[in-house]
């Protein structure tokens, strides 16, 4: 926890019971891992837990004044006792059989906490005999189900419970409540010594560390967001102290310094390309030209829409580096796309008559073929080699390798891109330009990229034509009959279209729709399917096919996100679009539009109403998208923790909502860095190994 750790074991502080039943449920050894299991919700008067976002079955805890409580018998002569309760927002009951003891305690007025299974009945919630405990005012006695006797391993009910300004809800088990955890949590505070700053003295305007890891369970009047701010400060500067720190590690290595030649290959180019460089093209050149003239490495993330001219930016890089006597290498994640690359690549040089030759490199190539390229890469006689995986491989060695590109970035880890950069010459490293076409939201920008700088295209080349979008429900069998009709007579009119599916099997799946669709109302077109099942060879074959013309239709999985450029193609139907991400909706959607004809993009859905789809066909700006992504999806999804164990590391920060608190400490980070890098090393020491991984993989 940024630069602290309580490694005290709970079997030495709790009673053992205790201690045992708690590493049951959570998997929690120590102090600190139970101190880090913060409250979902603080009642404050009985109010505002959220009962009403629970879903039916789901374990909840609330806290609620008891507004009745009325006595019963059913048909077979059992004795029931319904309370009525209301959590500020919610009223909803519970239901208690054959207990005299709960007719006893719980009385109008009294205000308790409640733990169950949530069920509905006729729309009503209710718990079904609960767990309870009373919470007591001036005058009254604790009170409760067999809990208090949990409670009672602490000391005096009435001492722990009275008092309390805002009672933290927890995320709980069926058998370890809400409660026997606030127990738990507070005997270990009043065990805790004073929490040393980290960084040595309280940043402005915030409260003290120890302040905020003991508020942000029991607060006081203030209520609980000082202590949150101040813990996802904290969470905001760990990473932005690990990123600040990569950046100053790869200062301090060197690398070729590529000053553009004026008379060289990459003049060339640029005075003979076929059309008009976008103004935000021409800017990001600007930049990658003097980060390539440095003697530092070059580490830049260049994020621009599908079709918005990465491509050409990315030649004219290397052609700075061709020019300097250098080699590029180019990593794509696809061979499909390698070899696409390649070939525009190509095109592009022979169009302006520029003699640099491209080499390609991927798994698949014949021996023989495979064989020259290795030679023409360790001789110098390759240029710009474009390939997969498989130019990282040990047996790939460059003559003097100056620029790596990555493109679409997220398919590699940094370790993959530290092996290609590593077969520089002895002593240098080749500067890095990566590549997306997902637009990355500002905080994520900051966080996981934040060792990189930032070049953004927001422009589209001239002559390109919107795209429509339109969203049918699986309900609408008129809207469905549109569609096929719209794709029908786009074919007629001599385009193309897409047909993704989410699956490859079954109901909905590529083999089923193409059947469908190809023996059905499309029966006197040419339909072809691809899935990433399919050899690299059949894949490859059939894409080309689409490529020339050949396949009308094209029934696919997302294998078709990062694929070949067929601008004839001007229609898209995405079957079941919320099984996809936001991200990747709109990167599919990129795939028609990209010549100078109208085209149009139709989500299917099998519900109805569906506000996340309805966000993505109301807009094609992927910025906007990037935040609407970032809403839908748990920020951990987003910053790969579920996979990482990352989340001990960012546990509180909201990546929508705390911007202008990460901006702030990202600025701290890199101030401290710059003044202190050993205290920021020893600070950022605490993230484990598997977090550390992660954060090396962004």
């Amino acid at each position: 926890m940024l630069g602290w750790t309580d490694d005290r074991l709970l079997a030495d502080v709790l009673p053992k019971k205790e201690a045992t039943a708690l590493t049951k449920a959570f998997g929690y050894t120590t102090c600190q891992d139970l101190l880090e299991h913060t409250p979902r919700a603080w009642s404050r008067h009985g109010s505002g837990v959220l009962a009403e976002d629970a879903q039916e079955g789901d374990m909840i805890t609330c806290v609620g004044e008891i507004m009745g409580v009325r006595h019963f018998n059913t048909r077979d002569g059992k004795g029931v006792i319904r309370v009525a309760i209301n959590d500020g927002r919610t009223v909803f009951t519970a239901s208690f059989f054959n207990s005299s003891y709960v007719g006893r305690v719980l009385r109008e007025g009294s205000r308790a906490m409640f733990a169950g299974k949530l069920k509905f009945y006729r729309g009503e919630p209710q718990l079904q005999h609960p767990d309870f405990l009373i919470l007591p005012r001036p005058g009254e006695r604790a009170a409760g189900s067999a809990s208090l006797k949990t409670l009672s391993l602490y000391g005096d009910p009435d001492e722990l419970l009275r008092g309390l300004d805002h009672v933290p809800i927890y995320p709980a088990t069926s058998r370890v409540a809400s409660w026997r955890i606030m127990a738990a949590i507070r005997h270990i505070l009043t065990t805790l010594p004073p929490v040393p700053e980290p960084l040595g003295e309280v940043p402005a305007g915030l409260i003290s560390f120890d302040e905020a890891v003991r508020g942000i369970h029991f607060p006081g009047p203030e209520g609980p967001e000082p202590h949150l701010e101040r813990l996802k400060y904290n969470e905001a500067l760990t990473l932005g102290l690990v990123m600040a720190l990569r950046r100053l590690e790869t200062l301090r290595r060197h690398a070729p310094a590529l000053a553009p030649v004026a008379e060289g290959h990459r003049a060339r180019l640029l005075g003979d390309l076929p059309y008009e460089l976008t103004a935000g093209q021409r800017t990001v050149i600007g930049e990658i030209a003097g980060d390539l003239s440095q003697g530092e490495p070059m580490s830049r993330l260049l994020q621009g829409e599908v079709g918005s001219g990465k491509t050409v930016v990315s030649l004219v890089a290397m052609l700075q580096a061709v020019d300097a006597g250098r080699q590029c290498a180019m990593l794509a994640p696809t061979e499909v796309l390698a070899v696409q690359h390649a070939r525009t690549l190509t095109a592009l040089l022979a169009d302006a008559g520029v003699p640099v030759s491209v080499v390609p490199l991927t798994g698949s190539m014949p021996v023989a073929v495979k064989r020259q390229a290795l030679l023409d890469i360790v001789s110098g006689q390759a240029d710009i080699v474009v390939g997969t995986h498989a130019i990282i491989e040990d047996t790939v060695e460059f003559f003097d390798l100056g620029l790596v590109v990555v493109d679409e970035q997220h398919r590699f880890g940094v370790e993959q891109r530290a092996r290609l950069r590593a077969k520089g010459r002895e002593g240098q490293t080749p500067h890095l330009l990566v590549m997306t076409a997902t637009p990355i939201p500002r905080t994520i920008a900051m966080t996981v990229f934040g060792d990189l700088e930032v070049s953004t295209l927001r422009e589209l080349p001239g002559g390109r034509k919107p795209i429509t979008s339109y969203v049918i429900p699986e309900s609408k069998p008129d809207g469905i009959r549109w569609a096929i009709n719209r794709i029908g007579r786009e074919v007629e009119a001599g385009r193309q279209a897409y047909v993704v599916c989410p699956r490859i099997d079954g109901d909905g799946g590529v083999h089923q729709v193409y059947e469908l669709l190809g023996h059905g109302p499309f029966r006197h077109f040419v339909v072809g399917y691809l899935h990433g099942r399919m050899s690299s060879e059949d894949k490859d074959h059939i894409m080309g096919r689409f490529a020339a013309g050949e396949i009308q239709i094209l029934v696919a999985t997302t294998v078709i996100e990062v694929g070949v450029d067929v601008p004839n193609a001007t229609v898209m139907l995405i079957r079941e679009a919320e099984n996809f991400g936001v991200s990747q909706l709109h990167q599919l959607r990129g795939r028609v539009g990209r010549g100078g004809h109208a085209s149009t993009c139709i989500f299917h859905t099998l519900h109805d109403n569906d506000g996340r789809i309805a966000g993505v066909a109301a807009t094609t700006d992927g910025f906007q998208l990037a935040e609407l992504d970032l809403i839908h999806r748990q920020e951990g999804d987003v910053l790969g923790t579920s996979q990482s164990g990352t989340a001990r590391t960012v546990k509180l920060l909201n990546l929508i909502e705390d911007y202008a608190l990460i901006e702030r400490a990202t600025h701290d980070a890199t101030e401290l860095v710059a003044r202190h890098p050993l205290l920021a090393q020893r600070v950022v020491l605490e993230i484990d190994r598997t977090d550390r991984e992660f954060l090396e993989k962004s």
